[in-house]
């Protein structure tokens, strides 16, 4: 159905798939990327590279190899013209004893963009996310979620009402959850970024253990509120929320597809069936993972990552 999406592959140069910078080959194939960086300096410890926030998958005494998934690793996707291009960068983290300084190497995969491919438009209250026929939404809300939020700017402690939600088009009626969520101070994550887990574990809502944040009633299948309790992360600082949207055809829910949060002296409940709460048991341990599949594969689900921000939290006593 999107076949054709993956069909032509060009890197900046646009003259070929595989393209070499320097010591780096990358090359972008399908939903894949391949980077073989070689060091032609002795004593570089490979092990200290990055791509994005991903460990290289292989390495010896001369390459470090990365073999991931495009969606994977804190690619970036931007719209420019008629390309779809996906950036990111290969960082190299100087260890305290090493004599060889830690920098920086840009990564771009640009693709031929579809005709029904929809850009994602960056706003600070509302996102927009598109891929084929579905587009995703998160935004900040209202205190009863019936429209964006009138501020940015939340008092520590205080509800911030934050809603997902897929527009399906010509699909199916779909499930949409929230995978994981977290803070941080950047719109892009990096290795070493500080962060503040919100959601973890395919779809627990860990912050609500020590808090108030919860997941409010569903209106419909294919959206989802969340009522967050304003946290002590960076008060007064610009505060970004990445997440990672789950859209699935409404097949069963399992430990890997659910929506679970913390209620005082009930335990785990489980949003969308409270009967079948034994789903979240896992939570609090370890959720068994599982590769999320590809509509456009003609699978089951999509993932799609979204950052909303930036807001303020405030706290009245600094």
């Amino acid at each position: 159905m999107m076949a054709f999406f993956w069909q032509i592959a060009l890197l900046l140069s646009l003259s070929a798939a595989i393209s070499v910078y320097a010591d780096m080959k990358l090359d972008c194939m399908l939903d894949f990327v391949r980077l073989v960086w070689t060091e032609s300096r002795s004593q570089a410890d490979l092990s200290l590279f990055r791509l994005g926030n991903c460990y290289p998958t292989s390495f010896s005494a001369r390459e470090a190899v990365f073999n991931v998934d495009i969606n994977d690793c804190n690619f970036r996707r931007m719209v420019t013209g008629d390309q779809l291009m996906y950036t990111n960068d290969l960082i190299y983290i100087s260890s305290p004893d090493s004599r060889f300084l830690a920098f920086t190497h840009p990564v771009v995969c640009a693709f031929q963009r579809p005709i029904d491919w929809y850009p994602p438009i960056y706003e600070p209250v509302f996102n927009t996310f598109g891929l084929g026929d579905l587009v995703f939404h998160v935004g900040l809300m209202n205190d009863d979620f019936s429209g964006p939020a009138e501020s940015t700017t939340f008092p520590l402690g205080s509800m911030i009402p934050i809603m997902a939600s897929v527009a399906q088009e010509t699909h199916q009626p779909m499930l949409l959850l929230l995978e994981e969520c977290v803070a941080a101070y950047t719109s892009a994550l990096q290795p070493e970024s500080s962060i503040y887990p919100i959601i973890t574990n395919k779809g627990c809502l860990t912050d609500s253990m020590v808090s108030r944040s919860k997941f409010e009633p569903r209106q419909k299948s294919s959206e989802i509120r969340l009522s967050l309790q304003a946290f002590r992360f960076a008060p007064g600082e610009k505060v970004f929320i990445h997440c990672n949207l789950v859209a699935w055809y409404p097949n069963g829910l399992d430990d890997t597809k659910k929506a679970c949060y913390y209620v005082k002296e009930h335990g785990w409940q489980l949003l969308d069936n409270s009967a079948l709460s034994h789903i979240c048991d896992c939570c609090e341990s370890s959720c068994k993972s599982r590769r999320t599949r590809s509509i456009a594969s003609g699978k089951h689900g999509i993932l799609e990552k979204a950052v909303l921000g930036p807001l303020i939290i405030t706290d009245v006593n600094s």
